[in-house]
């Protein structure tokens, strides 16, 4: 498979796992391999509810701290799709999400280089 092929295939299934684990998905998924890391945007992932909940100091720390602890708990499950999409093993994972723009940032830094392994 070719490194946009992967890309797509993330995105799809990122975007699967969400409406699976979360119970709704985002509007768009868009993934990038950069080196030994796959770089994940998702647009759209915030609730009416949670933007309008945003707006105090108090409720964005909230949901910032729920949805990260919903995606922390569903770890596994992220790691075996990378693991699956890319035949390689998930070191480091960082998320974080904007409660402006209603977009989470997944980052995966992957056991190797796959950008260059992908281009011999």
């Amino acid at each position: 498979m070719t490194k946009g092929q992967i890309e797509a295939e993330i995105s799809k299934a990122l975007s699967q796992w969400e409406k699976d684990f979360l119970g709704r998905g985002s509007v768009t998924v868009k993934t990038d391999i950069l080196r030994d890391m796959v770089i994940v945007v998702l647009k759209g992932v915030l609730t009416p509810a949670e933007y309008k909940l945003s707006e105090t100091t108090e409720g964005l720390l909230s949901i910032k701290q729920i949805r990260s602890h919903l995606v922390e708990s569903g770890r596994d499950k992220l790691d075996e799709i990378i693991r699956d999409k890319t035949g390689e093993e998930v070191m480091i994972f960082h998320t974080d999400i904007s409660t402006r723009t209603g977009e989470r940032i997944m980052v995966f830094k992957l056991s190797c280089n796959l950008e260059e392994k992908l281009k011999s």
